[in-house]
Order: C-alpha cells, then structure tokens, then sequence
C-alpha cells in the first residue's frame, strides 16, 4: 500500500507517507532540463489551488532520462523556485527505473502499466527512441521519461497514471474529482 512506504526528502529528512492519509497525493519524476519541464507551472497551480483542500504532490528529480536533472538536490530546488516559484516540497533525486530505483516507485509502476502516450508533439519523437532501443518498450511498466504522474487517492489506491504527454487539464480533472 502506497502508506507503507518512505522517501527522503530534499533536505536529507525521512518523509513518511502514511502522514498523507486522508489526502490525495501526485508523485511526479521530474527534471529541471526536460522539454516538458514547463509543467512545473501548472502542477505549482494545482498545488496552490488545492493544497487547502487536501492535495500533496510528491516531486521526485530524477536523472535517468536523457541527463536532464543534472546538479545537487539543492540546485534543482533553486532552480525550481526561482523559474516556477514552486512551493511544493522535493525530494532527494532518486532513480525510479532499474536496480536502484526507489521501492516506492516498484509499488506505483506494479499497480499502474504504461499505457501509452496521450497525443502531443513529442509522442512519435519518444515512440521512435524507445522503439529503437527496445522492441517491447510498450509493454514494460518502467517509467518511460520525465513528469511521469501517479494519482493516489484519499485511501492510499493508485487511480491513475499520466504520461508526460499528457495535457494537465486531464491530470487536474482526476485531482478535482478525487478531493
């Protein structure tokens, strides 16, 4: 269950996240040299939007892909306020694919498969890389690229996962419905 699990926070400080029972939380993998890094605006707006009434979003840097979250935790935390004002808490960068991806992220990938890409200018970009590199990248759970998004629901389930392709009103209507 998504309570039974801890990360670190950016400051080095253990976060359990039992303490977000009762709330909805989005864990997102982000990075701060990505081409779909211009989310963090409208994610720091659902935080600002819903925070009060119940949203928690879990930022987790992470430079798995394409080298895109390069620099310390602390480095990608001023760089995150100081172009996006983001207020929401991040995490230490952590990887979320392979032998040491963290266990929450075993969890999240277990309970929500790739899909697929929604429509967006990137998606055959993405589909021709992994293609290349992987004749089965569409069948495998891995996380496929940056601002990846998993929706956890007032009791802990995992509702839903969201592709970076993904347009955030999507996104902002299952936060919405869930709170």
């Amino acid at each position: 269950m998504f309570y039974d699990y801890k990360v670190t926070t950016g400051k080095g400080e253990e976060l359990d996240l039992s303490s977000f029972k009762g709330k909805v939380v989005m864990v997102v993998n982000t990075a701060t040299g990505c081409g779909f890094t211009p989310q963090y605006e409208p994610i720091e707006q659902m935080y600002r939007d819903y925070h009060d009434k119940g949203l928690e979003i879990l930022d987790i840097p992470c430079n798995q892909f394409g080298n895109q979250a390069l620099g310390s935790d602390e480095e990608i935390h001023e760089f995150c306020t100081l172009h996006y004002n983001t207020t929401f808490p991040q995490m230490k960068k952590s990887d979320v694919n392979g032998a040491n991806e963290l266990p929450l992220y075993t969890f999240l990938k277990a309970e929500k498969g790739f899909e697929g890409f929604d429509p967006h200018p990137y998606k055959e970009l993405l589909e021709g890389m992994f293609a290349k590199a992987d004749p089965d990248w569409d069948k495998k759970s891995d996380i496929k690229w940056n601002f990846t998004k998993f929706i956890i629901d007032k009791e802990g389930n995992v509702v839903a996962r969201f592709e970076p392709t993904a347009d955030m009103e999507k996104v902002k209507a299952c936060v919405e419905a869930l709170l």
